[in-house]
């Protein structure tokens, strides 16, 4: 009887050693968390050339990242529709960007637009007739917002253009965000923000990149300050500040390669920096104006390919971003 009772213990016990040896192993007390994924902000302002519209949006179709596109509503006005369009101050017809070409160059930009954000991408608003509104009260920028959501969903009317079934519905509700032209902004901006039905703004610059803020419903989005060059002197993460950083605002085709390399490297560096670090948003700016012969968006096509691509970083828009933020979203697939 002794025996069978050291049998069944002996049997318990190669029992247990099975079932410890099959257990997953015990943690390291001090693991780490995995990292979210590396976000990154891509957008472009103004919005007019029809070929960058179509450069960018191949772009992402090569690497699954997601833009956010900031339209310049005078873009949707033809010469012969221009006056359609008063800032406030201004006289009907004026603006600092000039109108659409055509009336068939403004059917060809509805046309991206409604492509673009078919293939997810977002729509933002880049005012209307491109003036500084530094010094606009809240009913001025009310009246400028008024007019760029008038012009956006009866564009195809104003301009005797035949208009899509879908147009209506996705006109109400695209535009949900905003970037200021010159990122000039007032406290009058963002009394009006939130009553004029946007829910982001992208139009400020912070010293590098941070988590996005919420204030008075609007989620305030920074472009960072970013070493640059030789020296690694911080400029604005925008095509536009590193035009004038490398040529003082002036067109050197010439030295349009080396111009690439260095935005480039700004890029990486300071993808690096987060990717490697905090993993803050990162936001990058662009603009469809090819300055220095195409160096930024040289540059820009060199960084994406590389980074948005791979499996822990988001190339993600405004709206998503903000969607996921609020909504308590899991974080979305790869480069999407």
């Amino acid at each position: 009887m002794l025996r069978s009772y050291r049998v069944l213990a002996f049997s318990l016990a190669s029992l247990a050693c099975a079932n410890a040896a099959l257990a997953d192993p015990p943690k390291s007390p001090g693991a780490s968390p995995a990292k979210p994924k590396q976000v990154v902000l891509i957008s472009f302002d103004a919005a007019r050339e029809i070929s960058q519209w179509e450069r960018s949006r191949a772009l992402a179709k090569r690497t699954g990242a997601h833009f956010t596109y900031f339209l310049s509503c005078v873009f949707l006005l033809s010469p012969e529709t221009r006056q359609y369009y008063a800032g406030p101050g201004k006289a009907a017809g004026k603006s600092n960007v000039g109108f659409g070409a055509s009336k068939q160059d403004v059917a060809e930009r509805l046309a991206q637009v409604r492509l673009a954000a078919a293939e997810g991408h977002d729509i933002g608003s880049h005012a209307c007739g491109h003036f500084d509104g530094k010094d606009w009260s809240k009913a001025d920028w009310l009246a400028e917002f008024a007019s760029v959501r008038r012009i956006f969903q009866n564009a195809y009317a104003i301009n005797g253009i035949p208009e899509p079934a879908d147009w209506h519905d996705f006109a109400q509700s695209a535009l949900v965000g905003f970037r200021a032209p010159y990122l000039s902004t007032n406290k009058a901006l963002y009394e009006a923000l939130p009553e004029a039905g946007f829910r982001y703004d992208a139009s400020g610059v912070s010293n590098g990149p941070e988590l996005p803020p919420t204030r008075n419903g609007i989620t305030r989005f920074a472009l960072p300050l970013i070493p640059e060059g030789p020296k690694a002197k911080p400029v604005v993460a925008m095509d536009y500040n590193l035009y004038v950083r490398h040529s003082d605002g002036t067109e050197k085709p010439a030295l349009a390669d080396a111009f690439t390399e260095r935005a480039y490297q700004a890029f990486r560096a300071a993808f690096e920096a987060q990717y490697n670090g905090k993993r803050l948003p990162l936001e990058l700016g662009f603009h469809f104006t090819l300055m220095n012969d195409g160096a930024y968006w040289n540059a820009l096509e060199r960084f994406a390919g590389e980074v948005c691509v791979k499996a822990d970083v988001e190339c993600i828009s405004f709206r998503d971003y903000i969607q996921r933020q609020r909504g308590g979203q899991a974080q979305a697939v790869a480069g999407g």
